[in-house]
């Protein structure tokens, strides 16, 4: 039997704690064959705080990538961060040419640390070609914030209002991150199919070696999709992940501190607890 593949489209991230080494090790521990297509190389400059760079990759290496591992047979895929509006074009050509129905959109806007929109041109295109093709999409806050126009989300009222107008713009589910920057004492995500609002909720985690927990999220979902199971229980199940990762995240430097991906198989004992209330 072979494994069901799995692709990510989104940046290298040389610290290796996000991007597609994140991806990569997340499917890993779930069992699925994971292959790239890789968008851009972001690195930190330690001798100038840490500040990210960003190096594209051309635009025809994305699609010979694309058209390599489409060409495979691809269980499901995710995005990250995608660079450019031709580079969002490019995944919505191949989502289409494949028809591939298996599609998490992860609308990766700032790099962690950073307080500004990476490129905001690719942002009203993710909106416009990606969202419509999305069979869930997993924004941040903020990422939820830029995406519906709501403005500032910060109360779960704010999370049901961002969700319905992400819904509108095409994406057949969403799960908005509230993470530890919700003003909440729990660690609250938000999960909308159209019909009904779920609220999954766990303990906060009080640490800042959370580097890549965006991206482990929705690559957990998507391995969860490849692996067949529906769409809330792949969220259940990638939040129950990214937790135990969340929790034994480490030092890498004195700037990052990654989450650790191998963390849910490693210390399964630990029975991270989701609950699910209907909202």
């Amino acid at each position: 039997m072979g494994l069901k593949k799995t692709l990510t489209l989104a940046g290298s991230d040389t610290s290796g704690g996000a991007g597609i080494q994140a991806d990569l090790k997340t499917f890993q521990e779930h069992g699925v064959y994971g292959m790239t297509a890789l968008t851009s190389i972001v690195t930190m400059d330690p001798n100038n705080g840490w500040k990210h760079n960003v190096f594209p990759i051309e635009t025809n290496a994305v699609d010979r990538q694309l058209e390599t591992a489409f060409s495979t047979g691809i269980d499901a895929m995710k995005t990250g961060m995608l660079g450019t509006v031709e580079i969002v074009e490019l995944g919505a050509k191949h989502i289409d040419q494949y028809q591939l129905n298996n599609v998490v959109i992860d609308p990766v806007m700032v790099c962690k640390g950073e307080d500004e929109v990476l490129l905001p041109e690719t942002v009203d295109a993710s909106r416009e070609l990606l969202l419509p093709r999305a069979l869930i999409t997993t924004p941040n806050l903020f990422e939820a914030w830029q995406l519906s126009k709501v403005g500032p989300i910060n109360t779960i009222d704010d999370m049901k209002k961002a969700a319905e107008k992400i819904l509108d713009l095409g994406a057949k589910h969403v799960v908005i991150k509230g993470g530890k920057q919700l003003p909440h004492e729990k660690a609250i995500d938000l999960f909308y199919d159209g019909n009904e609002f779920v609220l999954l909720e766990t303990e906060k985690m009080n640490t800042n070696y959370n580097h890549g927990a965006g991206c482990t999220f929705a690559a957990a979902i998507t391995a969860n999709l490849a692996l067949g199971k529906s769409v809330l229980d792949s969220v259940v199940h990638a939040k129950q992940f990214v937790s135990a990762a969340i929790k034994n995240g480490w030092k890498l430097n004195s700037f990052v501190g990654p989450v650790m991906h191998g963390a849910y198989n490693r210390f399964q004992g630990e029975n991270i607890e989701i609950k699910q209330i209907r909202a």
